[in-house]
């Protein structure tokens, strides 16, 4: 036998298998809690679900003034009371998806973009556990910031729906379940957001396809009309997000 074929069996037995699992895990959650980016997106997430809570916490108050003195509103009113008020710490979700998903995105593009994918894929020799930890973090992290921003929501806007006479039971089982339906949710836009990231490896590619999925589709489909259309748009995920919460 060689030198060298010995030289290359003593230096592939040294490698061994690589780090392992929870080795990887922790480097992911050390790369998302370390990045400005990160921080800045999930402060303007924050910002968002509590800033539109209070924001649909005043509707309400205002739609509640005005039903006083006209009966068909005072009729609407009545008929949705109840699921209006209780859907205000949640209400900013649809924007909160969207930012959410953006940030899963760029975890992933930029690997690519900067270098960081050749640094990853050399310490993780084997690509599948490196993408679901990452896929863990990114996941987990979405659903805890979703939860966490809409209970400081349901703070901000409980003294707004006082002054109008109204009150928000976050102990009720329907409050619970849509904050646990909207935490899940965003936390599904995330793990689409870092798949588009992870297929296109193109941060500008990837947020479009991702405000084109869900934003641009479900109005295109809205406006075509035909059969196919009004069918396929059952199956887009913001709709079944309403009808989950339904």
């Amino acid at each position: 036998m060689s030198t060298a074929t010995r030289d290359s069996r003593r230096t592939h037995s040294e490698v061994g298998p690589g780090p392992s699992f929870l080795r990887v895990l922790n480097s992911e959650f050390i790369k998302f809690r370390t990045l400005l980016s990160t921080l800045i997106l999930v402060a303007s997430t924050v910002v968002v679900m509590v800033g539109f809570a209070a924001l649909n916490a005043w509707g309400v108050g205002q739609f509640s003034e005005a039903s006083k003195s006209d009966p068909q509103a005072a009729a609407a009113f009545a008929a949705q009371g109840a699921d209006l008020t209780a859907g205000v710490p949640t209400s900013g979700i649809a924007f909160a998806q969207l930012i959410i998903g953006s940030l899963a995105v760029l975890l992933m593009s930029s690997e690519f973009t900067t270098g960081m994918a050749r640094s990853t894929f050399t310490a993780v020799p084997k690509r599948i556990p490196a993408f679901i930890a990452k896929l863990l973090v990114v996941t987990v992290c979405a659903f805890v910031v979703t939860v966490v921003s809409s209970l400081l929501a349901y703070l901000a806007a409980t003294p707004i729906l006082d002054n109008y006479g109204f009150d928000i039971d976050l102990g009720s089982e329907h409050s619970q379940r849509l904050l646990l339906v909207s935490g899940v949710y965003v936390a599904a836009v995330a793990a689409i957001g870092m798949s588009l990231g992870t297929l296109l490896r193109n941060s500008a590619g990837g947020i479009m396809s991702l405000v084109g999925l869900f934003f641009v589709v479900p109005i295109a489909f809205q406006l075509i009309p035909g059969e196919f259309f009004e069918e396929a748009r059952k199956y887009l995920p913001d709709n079944l997000f309403e009808r989950i919460v339904t």
